[in-house]
């Protein structure tokens, strides 16, 4: 009687596990989805939601952070690429997004720092490296 007793919460427990990971998967697809379709509202929330259950989605913290940048929420904006960076120092994406963003800030330190570093790990968008530093100049310039 015991042995079927924890064969059916093992059970019960499996089945849970799955769900959660089952319902991670969709948030994420579906936030995808939106955000493509250019429903940022509910985008935001379905990457949120998928922050829930997985505390480190790279991928959910780079989409709110290009939400924010639609909405120009600096800020926001900048908190999430700085969150993609520390769970993946190497996500040149985000680097490139926050260095733009310094740009904006007219931060040119970190700039700096962020070219530098982009140039060290991109592997996909290293032909955007000598925009940064064009519009780097262009920006001191002004």
């Amino acid at each position: 009687m015991k042995i079927n007793l924890k064969r059916i919460i093992i059970f019960f427990v499996i089945i849970n596990f799955c769900t959660n990971l089952n319902a991670d998967t969709n948030h994420l697809k579906e936030g995808k989805q939106l955000f493509k379709n250019e429903n940022y509202k509910k985008a935001r929330i379905e990457f949120e939601k998928d922050i829930v259950f997985n505390p480190k989605s790279e991928e959910s913290y780079l989409y709110l952070a290009k939400i924010f940048n639609k909405e120009e929420n600096n800020d926001l904006e900048e908190n999430n690429l700085n969150t993609v960076i520390l769970l993946n120092p190497k996500n040149e994406e985000a680097i490139y997004n926050l260095t733009i963003l310094s740009i904006k800030k007219s931060d040119f330190t970190k700039t700096e720092e962020l070219i530098k570093t982009f140039g060290i790990v991109c592997t996909k968008l290293c032909s955007s490296k000598k925009e940064l530093q064009e519009k780097l100049k262009s920006s001191q310039k002004q």
